[in-house]
């Protein structure tokens, strides 16, 4: 039986799942999400993201080949930080991906929701403050990164000493010092993205993959252990003795680049180049089997 066969197949037996179900199921109640890596979920998945070509022509779905569909149509194939594809973290970035992806399709909030999470009323004329709340998509940054900032506030309640509401501070300070940009939607959407990303890797709000060690120029004890993160950009934390770095993927003809503030880290198929510190030489890691 080809795909299409399956496919409709398939339809027919959902729809008198439905049948039964609506007649079985308090009228306005919600289906629950599938199980993840479900055959159910990979159907769900399969019908908002199509892995086939509208004919009926595709890869089995479930199966390593639609993954890897799947994943390119996402637009995060071959990033390191995606969890093997074996394993339920890859349904638990795939599932958190999608839907991601499917908020940005919903139609607007309306004006009452839809501003940013600071009182407009207050933001002076030519501010950075007017600036996002006359843009439609750097509000909802905004709504974003509240939403990221109270998660990682409870992640910090045992945090000593209480750093991350004055490092919030400062963000919002460095945010408001675009307007010295000669490129200011830019700088401002740029300070809320890099901000989102930075507190779900610190906290650690999304999957992740590692720790992977590297033995850097030949000495076992000369260790940098990396996490990789699904962000936006993606992101990574190194860490070298009691030093920690997090770095921003970076555009690379090959392999895995990433930049911190005065660290970075360049690998390719287990050999990474890492710079550690401002000014240091460059060192040879190997990845620790």
């Amino acid at each position: 039986m080809n795909r299409m066969m399956r496919g409709l197949a398939l339809a027919l037996g959902l729809l008198m799942a439905g049948v039964v179900h609506a007649a079985e199921s308090p009228a306005g109640a919600s289906p629950a999400a599938p199980p993840l890596c479900s055959e159910a979920w990979n159907r769900m998945i399969d019908t908002k993201v199509t892995s086939g070509d509208g004919r009926g022509h595709g890869p089995d779905i479930g199966s390593d080949e639609w993954k890897g569909t799947i994943e390119f149509r996402l637009g995060v194939r071959g990033k390191p930080e995606l969890p093997p594809r074996t394993s339920e973290d890859w349904c638990r970035a795939i599932d958190a991906l999608v839907r991601a992806r499917d908020a940005k399709t919903r139609p607007k909030a309306t004006t009452a929701t839809s501003g940013p999470t600071f009182d407009c009323r207050k933001a002076k004329s030519g501010s950075i403050e007017a600036m996002i709340c006359g843009d439609a998509e750097l509000a909802a940054l905004d709504r974003k990164l509240a939403g990221v900032y109270a998660a990682a506030t409870a992640r910090a309640k045992n945090e000593r000493p209480p750093v991350l509401r004055a490092e919030q501070r400062g963000w919002v300070k460095g945010r408001d010092d675009c307007w010295k940009s000669n490129e200011q939607r830019g700088c401002v959407r740029d300070e809320y993205v890099r901000r989102i990303a930075e507190l779900q890797a610190r906290y650690r709000l999304v999957p992740s993959r590692g720790p992977f060690r590297f033995a850097c120029d030949g000495n076992p004890a000369n260790e940098v252990v990396v996490h990789y993160f699904v962000t936006e950009p993606s992101t990574m934390i190194a860490e070298r003795g009691d030093s920690v770095s997090l770095m921003f993927q970076q555009p690379a003809a090959s392999g895995a680049k990433y930049q911190g503030r005065n660290e970075s880290f360049w690998e390719h198929q287990g050999v990474a180049t890492i710079v550690w510190g401002y000014g240091a030489p460059e060192m040879r890691c190997t990845l620790k089997q």
